[in-house]
């Protein structure tokens, strides 16, 4: 029997719909069920073949924990080694040199740091910033928020270089992103799953959550060419950062969809947020994935210490290498014993 298990926070209807409906088409094959863990020990046995995470971005002992799993062997969703080491500016920096639209974007340094951090320590940070250049290179309207940061906490839309200056300063130590505001004729969500799977979502960014009013349903809301760039520019993002889960956001101006957000590995999924339908849709989704994959097998992450904890799979790759080497190598003996063609052009 495999099992699956799901590590989260304070959602409620999304952890219950995903196990209900993991038990219903997992037909006594598949069980799923609320992870609860304790004191993990150096030795602890594996106990999940998928663990859903949903919160280990906010609880240091939750990533700890599933690092720990995937040692053993369990495929999380999504894989905490890199979700730990990405950031919202590496990815819009990648997703510019993999084709996808970009607003400008500048990093900033933080504005305070720990106390143990003297003006000695900063002998290479540029200082005073030239505050000038940044926002003739972005422009205004523009967006500060955390290089790493989510779910709109500590965002500010800055309309002039004072404000800037302002909400830079309470940004304490958080190590913040300026980046350029699109005023935007449409705006879209995307869900994705499994790096293949996507839906599309109206949405309107500047209404409250949980009021009901962010997710708009609204039939061909873009049009088919528009419609197929964002799926693939979503498709390529995924792939390209490795999330099984994940939602991406555009701000379309002038026909360009730009993404802005896309480092979102624990995406809302709450009924009373997304709505019915966007909320069963990512529930099947995630569901079909699982349980296929399960049936077919995940391509566990080639980690780096892999081979030194299975070495007879290491030794079984070392003769067909050994094997192609020598062939090589004989075809190269064969090649130096033919005589050589006479040119058609010497003469």
């Amino acid at each position: 029997m495999k099992r699956v298990g799901i590590l989260t926070g304070r959602e409620q209807t999304f952890p219950e719909s995903i196990i209900r409906s993991i038990n219903e088409k997992g037909n006594g094959e598949v069980v799923a069920e609320m992870v609860t863990v304790g004191g993990i020990r150096l030795d602890e046995q594996k106990k999940y073949d998928v663990v859903i995470d949903r919160i280990s971005h906010e609880v240091p002992y939750y990533r700890a924990t599933l690092k720990r799993m995937a040692l053993e062997g369990t495929y999380i969703i999504n894989n905490p080694f890199w979700w730990s080491a990405d950031d919202k500016f590496f990815n819009f920096s990648l997703a510019a040199k993999i084709g996808v639209a970009i607003p400008k974007t500048v990093l900033l340094p933080q504005q305070d740091y720990i106390p143990d951090i003297t003006s000695e320590s900063l002998r290479n940070l540029e200082f005073p910033l030239d505050w000038e250049g940044i926002v003739n290179y972005i422009g205004f309207p523009a967006f500060l928020k955390p290089f790493d940061g989510g779910g709109w906490k500590n965002v500010s839309k800055i309309h002039s270089l004072e404000q800037l200056w302002y909400e830079y300063n309470q940004s304490g130590k958080l190590c913040m992103t300026l980046q350029e505001g699109i005023e935007f004729d449409q705006f879209v969500r995307c869900y994705c799953v499994g790096q293949e799977k996507v839906l599309i979502m109206p949405y309107d960014p500047s209404k409250p959550y949980l009021s009901g009013m962010q997710y708009v349903n609204v039939t061909d809301y873009l049009s088919p060419e528009l419609h197929a760039r964002v799926e693939k520019d979503v498709i390529t993002i995924c792939k390209a950062l490795g999330y099984d889960l994940n939602t991406v956001e555009f701000a379309i101006k002038d026909g360009i969809p730009y993404a802005i957000d896309f480092m979102n590995p624990a995406p809302d999924a709450e009924l009373a947020s997304v709505g019915e339908f966007n909320h069963n849709w990512i529930v099947n989704a995630m569901t079909e994935f699982i349980l296929k994959k399960l049936e077919k097998g995940f391509e566990t992450p080639e980690y780096r210490w892999t081979s030194m904890l299975n070495p007879a799979e290491k030794t079984a790759k070392k003769p067909a290498a050994k094997t192609k080497a020598t062939t090589a190598k004989a075809a190269k003996k064969t090649t130096e014993k033919k005589p050589k063609a006479k040119n058609a052009n010497a003469e």
